[in-house]
């Protein structure tokens, strides 16, 4: 299993939360507003009216179901992971593992191999599934992140954005799988499906933004403060008609830590396996991260050194799930990393 949570949770209590709805359709200023009280308060929520069609995601879901459903050698033509590539159980270099199985790519063709390894499947069919799916969800990205620049009354309003229009951005596309953690002996047993069994431990994004789309089956949680009663962790219902937007790392340090990166984890916890596609936009590996001088005043000074993307991915690959990296790249801190 993976390593245990640390962060403080009382009792590892779970809890409910009503969890922000952004309607993309409505009023901009408005839908501005409600990203940036989103960002600030939980660094979580989710878009309706996104304008994603239904078809790009179901020819998406469907070809990384094909994926999932291949011969495990087959699979492992396209791994071990490198970090891209497919990945079984391990997550990372560190120790790290759970219930589930991925494939991470990168969104630029030109930077993965894809599926040119995997004998039973159309590479060519696959790379143009993952790439209309990629360029749709990229441009819905851009739009959060500018309505998130003017929410903020930021000067340059695709300061974020720009970045992960870039040419040589370092974008990715993750699909996990989490099989059913309960075979037909215990379902004749009536085995009580809500095991708690880590399917991907407690983890922020290291990313600017995450978009995330998973079919009807449950399992993600996130990490609330909001409560006296401390931090708990909060199951979010599947809702596969619309996107869940996750504030990344690097947005929390642009914005000096004015917007929040959002915690969470995925439970395996149902007899139906869970498939959850993640859209992680980031920048050019070169590109420089510091606090906008915008979010930069008296009474909130700077909190963060400035590093590059490349230096913050060395980082991320040198800890386990469930640290905080940015607490390595605070400007109280001596050391970058170990």
């Amino acid at each position: 299993m993976v390593v245990a949570s640390l962060s403080p949770v009382h009792g590892d209590h779970i809890r409910s939360l009503s969890i922000p709805i952004v309607d993309l359709s409505g009023h901009r200023g408005l839908i501005s507003e409600l990203i940036v009280k989103a960002c600030k308060e939980s660094g979580f929520f989710k878009v309706i009216n996104h304008g994603v069609p239904a078809a790009v995601i179901s020819q998406m879901e469907t070809i990384a179901l094909d994926f999932f459903s291949l011969p495990a050698v087959e699979k492992q033509r396209a791994g071990p992971p490198n970090p891209l590539g497919y990945g079984s159980k391990a997550i990372g270099q560190n120790g790290d593992s759970g219930e589930v199985e991925y494939l991470l790519l990168h969104t630029n063709p030109s930077m993965s191999q894809r599926t040119s390894t995997i004998s039973r499947m159309n590479p060519t069919k696959f790379s143009c599934a993952v790439n209309e799916y990629v360029e749709t969800v990229q441009e819905l990205a851009c739009e959060i992140l500018e309505l998130l620049g003017e929410g903020l009354g930021l000067r340059d309003g695709r300061v974020f954005s720009r970045l992960i229009r870039d040419r040589e951005s370092d974008s990715l596309l993750r699909l996990n799988h989490y099989p059913p953690c309960c075979n037909k002996e215990d379902i004749n047993n009536d085995m009580d499906v809500r095991s708690g069994r880590i399917g991907f431990g407690e983890h922020s994004d290291p990313q600017m933004i995450t978009l995330l789309r998973s079919n009807s089956v449950g399992g993600l949680q996130i990490l609330s403060t909001s409560s006296s009663d401390g931090a708990a962790w909060v199951p979010v219902p599947p809702d596969p008609n619309t996107f869940y937007i996750m504030v990344g790392d690097l947005l929390q340090a642009m914005t000096n830590g004015r917007l929040v990166s959002v915690r969470h984890r995925a439970l395996v916890n149902s007899y139906s396996s869970r498939l959850s596609m993640a859209y992680f936009g980031a920048p050019p590996l070169h590109e420089w991260i510091s606090p906008l001088p915008e979010m930069i005043t008296p009474q909130m000074p700077r909190c963060y050194k400035s590093f590059t993307w490349a230096e913050y991915k060395k980082a991320m690959y040198s800890l386990r799930l469930g640290h905080n990296r940015l607490d390595l790249f605070r400007k109280d801190t001596v050391e970058k990393y170990p």
